[in-house]
């Protein structure tokens, strides 16, 4: 599974980041996390507000930090 966390790299970005690395292992699933930094592939996804959270190139969520349960949820829904 391939998750990707789009944003600058701030705070909000790499706490996602942490939440989502921390999910996988709960739910047992082996993921590869990619931060995207550049505005332009960011907006291509359709996300304004960041931090923005994609799991295999589908956006499931922007503009806020998912605690690592909700991470959880969506990986094991996908």
């Amino acid at each position: 599974m391939h998750i990707k966390i789009l944003g600058s790299g701030c705070q909000k970005c790499l706490a996602l980041a942490d939440n989502a690395r921390a999910a996988a292992k709960a739910a047992g699933i082996d993921v590869e996390i990619e931060k995207v930094t550049d505005v332009v592939a960011i907006a291509g996804y359709g996300v304004m507000s960041t931090p923005g959270l994609v799991i295999d190139e589908k956006v499931v969520s922007s503009g806020r930090v998912l605690t690592a349960a909700e991470v959880e949820a969506l990986l094991t829904r996908v």
